[in-house]
């Protein structure tokens, strides 16, 4: 791979057509601040303080490209009558020198079927271990209408004004159930081999860039590791790195493990706030997280830069622009991050604890953020996102709780 010059973390960038004023990107996390499927206020003051908070990209959270791909009803889906909440929501983030991405993708097993009042659609047949609900397998014409729902959620997010989307290809959502072995037991063009399993990732990032031409940027979220065993796995991720690249259809790729729907916490390290999960629940869910919660919400020790060692491996391999994730947190992280040929850093928990934190380091470079990953926002996502140590909690809504979302579960 070439080498390339050591990047200011701090200066513009270019991602693709989209000119940044630095390298940091908000990543995607679960907002729960869409009722109706649509932008509230909320939302738009969310993004608009992290954008006021100095960083150079944020990103809307799951934008889903079908309805039957939401991981519940409330969550936002494209389509026209969002558009003007969503074009309310690009302006104010631009107003505050931030360009915004929107996370587009369809949950595939990981969405709530009941909720959503359609079938939740995976590679192939299985139970959703949360739910206790049937996934059935995407038929051929299912994986045809999702690609192509694809380029029209492409297509609304510029008419909405956004700078960019992330196609979520990771935590075993649609597109990354084909990827994984565990998950896909097809055998047709889309199972079986690698090449065939990978088919959907890359002609879905053909679709959106057939649709949005060079008007806007193109990333991808892509899963590295699922963490669980006989799930997709680094070296598999390599190859497909290499395939996406090879395809041209993407301006950069953000990097990412673990599995929503098998096991959430690997994404994110430290302790499972199982008490604080418990706590919001309604009795009977309660006694069932109190029993077998620490069965499928592992603890994971905590570390700064927690996915370099796996993400390097990529970077070795590719030479595209790669968005390294996870335990970002200062810029010494960051610095080793750009030192390391990754081109974006990306960050969550620590803007959720500090929208302003960008502006921080960027006036003290040794400022430090006051995230200290005790992952208490998570249960958060059940009632509008925020860090509970840094705002007070909003009044919990009776009968919104709902355990069989846990790919709400995406912070890091």
């Amino acid at each position: 791979m070439s080498r390339k010059a050591v990047p200011d973390v701090l200066a513009p960038a270019q991602l693709g057509p989209v000119t940044l004023r630095n390298r940091i990107i908000k990543s995607a996390t679960f907002e729960h601040m869409s009722p109706g499927a649509v932008v509230s206020d909320d939302l738009i003051e969310f993004h608009r303080r992290v954008a006021a908070g100095g960083v150079g990209m944020t990103t809307v959270a799951y934008c889903a490209v079908a309805p039957e791909g939401r991981t519940e009803a409330d969550q936002l889906w494209m389509r026209e009558e969002a558009v003007p909440g969503l074009r309310r929501l690009t302006e104010a983030v631009h107003a505050e020198g931030a360009a915004i991405s929107a996370q587009i993708g369809h949950a595939g097993p990981v969405a709530n079927g009941k909720s959503n009042g359609a079938p939740a659609l995976s590679a192939s047949r299985r139970i959703n271990p949360m739910g206790m609900k049937v996934v059935h397998a995407a038929t051929l014409a299912d994986i045809g209408r999702i690609r192509t729902a694809h380029g029209a959620a492409a297509r609304y997010a510029i008419e909405s004004g956004f700078d960019a989307v992330e196609i979520h290809f990771g935590h075993n959502y649609f597109a990354s159930s084909f990827l994984s072995p565990i998950l896909n037991r097809r055998s047709d063009a889309y199972g079986g081999s690698l090449e065939n399993r990978a088919r959907l990732v890359r002609e879905t990032a053909a679709e959106v860039r057939a649709v949005v031409g060079d008007s806007i940027a193109v990333l991808a979220k892509l899963n590295m590791d699922d963490g669980v065993p006989g799930g997709f796995w680094l070296d598999e991720a390599i190859q497909v790195t290499k395939w996406l690249e090879e395809d041209g259809n993407l301006d950069a790729v953000e990097l990412t493990i673990g599995s929503s729907l098998l096991n959430p916490m690997y994404l994110f390290k430290g302790e499972a706030p199982l008490n604080e999960f418990g706590a919001i629940m309604p009795p009977v869910m309660r006694l069932g997280v109190k029993l077998l919660g620490k069965h499928f919400l592992h603890s994971y020790p905590y570390e700064d830069l927690f996915m370099l060692d796996a993400a390097r491996q990529i970077r070795a391999n590719v030479d595209m622009p790669l968005v390294l994730l996870g335990g970002i947190t200062d810029k010494a992280a960051m610095d080793t991050a750009m030192a390391e040929g990754f081109e974006f850093v990306a960050m969550a928990r620590a803007l959720l604890r500090e929208p302003d934190l960008i502006n921080r380091i960027a006036a003290d470079h040794s400022a430090k953020s006051l995230c200290i990953h005790c992952n208490k926002c998570m249960p958060t996502i059940f009632y509008k996102t925020h860090c509970v140590l840094a705002v007070p909690e909003p009044p919990v809504r009776p009968g919104v709780v709902d355990l069989s979302v846990p790919e709400s579960v995406e912070m890091s």
